[in-house]
């Protein structure tokens, strides 16, 4: 159990040190990624306001009922990213800064950014 809580604690302060890099405004918001081990969250994020503008995950009712969704996958985080996508591009978001949340940019979390670039945002 130990093991898990350091592996945890690690990806924290990869993210605080990321975050003090990575900052999201009203015109570029922060596209925020946090995974678990069932489920893929992705919100955008005005820092400036500390608002959120968006926000879509795995347990959303639109991608609930679908099979592809089902546990923690890369076709589900990809759905996810093209959720994200679509709903940033109601509210009139174009362009996001990334913040990949300490994760390492690989399997899910990259799914979702590759997602969310070919249904039209920019990053």
């Amino acid at each position: 159990m130990i093991e898990k809580q350091d592996k945890n604690l690690a990806r924290q302060k990869r993210h605080r040190r990321v975050r003090t890099k990575v900052f999201g405004t009203g015109d570029r918001p922060r596209l925020g990624v946090f995974r678990s081990q069932k489920h893929i969250y992705a919100q955008l994020v005005d820092d400036t306001r500390g608002v959120t503008l968006a926000a879509a995950s795995s347990l959303d009712p639109e991608l609930r009922g679908s099979e592809e969704v089902a546990g923690s996958t890369t076709d589900g985080a990809r759905r996810v990213g093209q959720l994200i996508a679509k709903r940033a591009l109601a509210k009139g978001v174009e362009e996001v800064v990334f913040d990949r949340g300490g994760y390492i940019y690989h399997g899910r979390v990259a799914a979702v950014a590759s997602a969310a670039r070919e249904a039209g945002l920019r990053f």
